[in-house]
């Protein structure tokens, strides 16, 4: 099998996984349907993705990188997994992050128009808007990544990882895996550091989700018969 074979396959598994990644919070967002609360989850893994999906929604369009399909269907299919989890976010939160969703949500439709404009006026080229266009997606991933992170504090300061989305930060860690592999078989830059950089941040999370984790019944019931 030769070099381009194994670069195809694995980017085929960096698509499902990319899949796998934004069906992740499925398991939060049952707990907060249930609970009718988002309890201490943060809105901000969600609102990076959205933007982190609008950019390469636009990355993939025919002006800037033609024939990118592939690249507009996924992240679509992440932008509508993402509004999703945010419109449920909205009815269960409080006032608070309610505003701040909605201005964030703004400033990344004015952002991303921001970028077509700048890049459709002042650049003439497929080459060069697509250049410009991957780093500001290579950016707006890493920020993707790195968004859990919001929380971190709050985990090291209570030593508990229940509002670290567990699944969320696994899927980062094999989704980083992935494209990380597939940067390196064919050398792209852009890939290897956005998710070189992700795949670290994603590392991070699982040390703080295996240092804090809540222990399980049978570990709790063990350490109360060792106590009596």
């Amino acid at each position: 099998m030769s070099l381009d074979h194994i670069r195809h396959s694995v980017g085929i598994l960096g698509k499902i996984s990319s899949v796998f990644l934004f069906a992740s919070p499925m398991p939060t967002f049952k707990r907060i349907i249930k609970n009718k609360s988002v309890e201490e989850f943060h809105p901000y893994p969600y609102l990076a993705a959205v933007m982190n999906c609008m950019v390469w929604i636009y990355y993939g369009m025919l002006f800037v990188h033609p024939y990118s399909i592939l690249v507009v269907i996924i992240n679509s299919v992440g932008l509508f997994f993402h509004l999703s989890y945010l419109s449920i976010f909205f009815c269960y939160t409080v006032k608070r992050y309610r505003l701040e969703i909605v201005v964030i949500l703004l400033a990344e439709i004015v952002g991303v128009a921001a970028i077509i404009a700048g890049t459709m006026l002042g650049l003439h080229t497929y080459a060069s808007r697509s250049m410009v266009v991957k780093i500001l997606a290579t950016f707006f991933g890493i920020l993707m990544y790195a968004s859990p992170l919001s929380i971190m504090l709050k985990v090291i300061k209570t030593k508990s990882a229940e509002f670290l989305p567990r699944l969320l930060c696994i899927a980062g860690f094999l989704n980083g895996i992935c494209w990380l592999i597939y940067a390196l078989y064919k050398f792209d830059p852009y890939i290897l550091v956005g998710n070189g950089v992700g795949t670290l941040l994603a590392y991070v999370q699982l040390v703080l989700l295996h240092i804090y984790q809540k222990p399980s019944i049978v570990d709790r019931s063990h350490l109360q018969g060792r106590s009596q």
